[in-house]
């Protein structure tokens, strides 16, 4: 049994993880400040974080292939060099092309850098202990999502939007570092044949579905637009084909075999439940709280905060009692409060108070952190080791897929909602009635996102814990 100083890898992995998402959400904050000194449009400025998602969504279904093509170590360096030039260059950016580059860079290494992450767990930690391991990715995927509007919006008042970048570029050199010296290769490269015609159909097909929705929720023509749809069915055929392609070839390069796992199919529903609930909300929430409430960024970042801290802090946790008790005593009180929160939220006017919002926010965080980890967890422990790399690309690319859908559908309900109320307004120019209006839409998307939690707490029902009888490496600790 080979050990592992598992301490030093986490905090290589993570610290260089929580980065990449920090610097994820925090440009989110800086997209009107970016449309004035760019002298760009809304449509452009959302390039930036709809190329990110777009890389990753064409990224993510070859990192099964990468993990056993490429060691540990060198799999490692190449996301963090990605990662360092793509934050170096956003610091340096002169203009919006630059910018855009950079950020194809950092999703790049991102891209890279978190299935390494979930892979890297399976294989180090003993199965009893993997809970809580995979809670701490849990702190960071939330948590640094969290904390980047926050600061972002600070930095922006105070400084420029390229202190962002430097911020990150120090953290993301030590995160180097620290992997350079304590990271082992902890995969078997056995360098299976590559498939370009599963490369290039994996592209168009992931690629067009995230574009596609992704461009949909950007609110010009919305469904009806003629690329929007294109994108769409060429991606769904070019997925079907893809599949098709997989399941006769001997080493495919994303194993379908995986849904042969009952428990790994429950976990994936419960994540990508997760990933559409948390998307829409998130997206719904700030819009809402600026443009209905009237409130500044900074002042929505700080409301933000405490919920999104709360679930980062309590990842870990969740973890290890998923560890000692299993998932379900988790799920499906989660879900529940889920629920029950989003329900509250559908019912949110100008005039609810803002102890009222950060009270059902913080609700709805703390439920998603019972559900999240313990899912995926469980799910990934079914797989035996030769399908982890598969069973955390198929999980990765296809929580990419849900972001781009839930977030299309959220922007897409919030926007009929409005245009409905505001067509039979005397004086829809108003701003009294535009925030109404704001009200209304947020109102329908809540009611939605109530709906898909709802069909998670059934799935939750499922839900068992998987007895892993498969040997594992022992861990240092």
């Amino acid at each position: 049994m080979k050990q592992y100083n598992t301490r030093a890898i986490m905090a290589s992995l993570l610290i260089c993880g929580f980065v990449g998402m920090f610097s994820e959400t925090a440009l989110n904050i800086a997209i009107s400040n970016l449309m004035d000194v760019f002298q760009i449009s809304a449509a452009t400025a959302q390039w930036l974080t709809t190329g990110f998602l777009l890389t990753l969504g064409i990224l993510m279904p070859m990192t099964g292939l990468l993990l056993q093509w490429l060691t540990t170590r060198q799999l490692f360096i190449l996301s963090l060099a990605s990662s360092i030039v793509g934050t170096l260059i956003a610091a340096l950016a002169l203009n919006f092309e630059m910018l855009m580059v950079a950020r194809v860079l950092q999703a790049a290494g991102m891209g890279l850098l978190i299935p390494l992450m979930f892979n890297t767990i399976l294989v180090v930690y003993p199965p009893e202990k993997r809970g809580a391991a995979m809670g701490f990715v849990g702190l960071v995927i939330m948590f640094a999502p969290a904390t980047g509007p926050t600061v972002a919006g600070l930095l922006i008042e105070y400084l420029t939007w390229h202190y962002i970048f430097w911020l990150s570029l120090p953290f993301l050199v030590i995160g180097l570092l620290i992997g350079l010296k304590y990271l082992d290769n902890v995969t078997e490269v056995t360098r299976p044949r590559i498939d370009p015609l599963s490369i290039l159909l994996s592209t168009i097909g992931f690629g067009g579905v995230v574009f596609g929705f992704s461009k949909a929720g950007e609110g010009q023509g919305g469904w009806s637009s003629m690329i929007v749809l294109a994108s769409i069915v060429i991606g769904l055929i070019a997925l079907v084909l893809f599949a098709l392609r997989q399941m006769f070839m001997r080493e495919p390069m994303m194993n379908l075999r995986v849904f042969k796992y009952p428990m790994f199919i429950v976990g994936l529903l419960l994540v990508l439940t997760c990933m559409m609930i948390i998307l829409s909300s998130m997206i719904i929430l700030p819009m809402y709280l600026q443009n209905g409430m009237k409130l500044s960024a900074f002042a929505t970042g700080l409301m933000m905060l405490p919920g999104s801290a709360l679930n980062g802090i309590l990842s870990p946790r969740m973890g290890r009692l998923f560890d000692k008790y299993g998932p379900k005593w988790l799920v499906i009180p989660g879900l529940a409060i889920v629920a029950v929160m989003l329900w509250f939220f559908s019912s949110i006017t100008v005039a609810s108070s803002v102890a009222f919002i950060v009270t059902l926010h913080i609700g709805l965080m703390v439920g998603i952190s019972m559900v999240w980890m313990p899912a995926q967890t469980n799910g990934l422990n079914q797989l035996p080791p030769e399908l982890y790399p598969h069973g955390t690309a198929v999980m990765n690319t296809l929580q990419q897929v849900a972001g781009a859908i839930g977030t299309a559908i959220a922007i897409s309900i919030l926007t009929s909602g409005m245009e409905k109320y505001l067509t039979s307004s005397s004086v829809p120019s108003e701003p009294v009635e535009m925030a109404k209006a704001m009200m209304l839409g947020s109102q329908n998307v809540f009611l939605f996102a109530t709906i898909v939690s709802v069909i998670g707490l059934a799935v939750a029902f499922f839900i068992r814990r998987v007895i892993v009888k498969h040997a594992t490496m022992n861990a240092v600790h």
